[in-house]
């Protein structure tokens, strides 16, 4: 009886993390991250922030939570994407456009990935620890594209380069997507993403 009433204890706080985790990303979505309370995550989840405290110690650490699912979900995204491709030209294509097309399809997680730019473009931080996780993340989600660079017989420098490149030129559409302002120059996102990824496949392999 004692594991029977465990499981049951360990299920009913993880459906209240859950439901707490479910009620911050709705308020960091409508206020940033330094916008947002604890108060209001608590009132939003239906709890109060002594209850929020016994699961999360800070909302620093409830946003970094979100952040790396977010990032989990992202990597297993490009992932599923890369093993579906056969030549290393096809999985560098693969890696960056499903990386692009995550963020497209979900602008919250691009919201919520881009926590150092809240409050202005000041640099800032969830603490060095969580920090240090959360960008190793996301590099990881990035790496098969560098992968791939290695195999079409770039330079580990020259293909962690491209990963960047990649990374930034995503970035940049995506930001110029989900403001809109992609329509000022009667273009398209998705296939000016195509277009690079294309041209730096073209650019490897005639090297």
């Amino acid at each position: 009886m004692g594991e029977k009433r465990q499981s049951r204890r360990e299920a009913v706080s993880g459906h209240k993390r859950e439901l707490i985790l479910d009620a911050a990303k709705q308020v960091f979505a409508e206020e940033g991250l330094e916008g947002a309370s604890l108060r209001a995550i608590a009132v939003r989840a239906g709890y109060t922030p002594a209850a929020l405290y016994f699961h999360f110690e800070s909302k620093d650490a409830i946003y970094a939570e979100l952040l790396k699912a977010s990032l989990a979900s992202l990597g297993a995204t490009v992932d599923r994407a890369v093993a579906q491709a056969r030549t290393p030209a096809q999985k560098l294509k693969a890696a960056a456009i499903a990386f692009f097309r995550f963020y497209a399809e979900h602008p919250r997680d691009l919201d919520l990935g881009f926590y150092l730019f809240r409050g202005g473009m000041k640099p800032a931080g969830l603490g060095h620890e969580r920090d240090e996780a959360l960008n190793a993340a996301l590099e990881a989600a990035l790496r098969p594209i560098a992968e791939a660079a290695i195999a079409l017989g770039a330079s580990r420098q020259k293909a962690n380069l491209l990963m960047v490149d990649c990374f930034a030129h995503a970035t940049g559409l995506l930001l110029l997507l989900h403001t809109g302002r992609i329509r000022m120059f009667g273009a398209s996102a998705p296939e000016l993403m195509e277009a690079y990824v294309k041209d730096r496949i073209a650019h490897l392999s005639e090297g």
